[in-house]
């Protein structure tokens, strides 16, 4: 995986004080952190309403210290924003051709020499829409790493790391529960978020 500001010295440090006081001050708490077992692990993030989802996750990502790489649609790594995006942890998808993301995805997580969390959004965009991708649960289970159920909750201004969930293989049954846990969760723009 390329670097990121996660991995960049001195500037990870600042940008870790300077987003726990923006969230302190606005607001926010965090929650939770991320388990020994899960230095490599696929992160939810849940719900994505809106585009301030981004740099909310990312600051909460420095305040929790965790080293993670997003998904991102391919647009918005376009010049000349696709150099800051990609050192950000960004990592361009592009929805309309067919490949084998997963595949790589879980390949590059088991390659990874640290610590790497990757974080896909279940909904795979920020409109309403009733059925959640199932991507992120197969990265996961291909690359033998275990589901951090992260989340961000802007009516209670809470975000953090919930439980880990191990994948069966019931895929199924799996999102059920994974959808359980999000249902209480209320986005930005709570009417486009559902967890149903």
């Amino acid at each position: 995986m390329h670097l990121t500001i996660f991995g960049t010295p001195v500037v990870n440090t600042v940008l870790r004080v300077l987003s726990r006081a923006f969230l302190r001050a606005k607001g926010w708490k965090l929650e939770g952190e991320l388990p020994s077992g899960a230095s490599k692990a696929v992160l939810i993030a849940a719900p994505h309403t809106s585009n301030w989802d981004l740099p909310y996750t990312l600051m909460v990502a420095f305040g929790l210290r965790l080293n993670i790489y997003w998904m991102g649609k391919a647009s918005i790594f376009r010049w000349p924003f696709g150099p800051v995006m990609r050192w950000l942890g960004g990592i361009p998808v592009r929805r309309e051709t067919s490949n084998n993301l997963v595949a790589a995805s879980a390949a590059a997580i088991q390659a990874a020499d640290g610590p790497l969390q990757l974080v896909v959004p279940p909904e795979g965009t920020r409109g309403k829409t009733r059925h959640w991708k199932t991507g992120f649960y197969y990265i996961a289970l291909q690359a033998q790493v275990p589901i951090v159920l992260a989340y961000m909750d802007y009516e209670r201004r809470i975000s953090g790391l919930g439980p880990v969930f191990q994948p069966t293989g019931d895929v199924e049954a799996d999102m059920a529960s994974i959808k359980r846990f999000y249902a209480p969760f209320k986005g930005r723009r709570a009417a486009e978020f559902d967890a149903q």
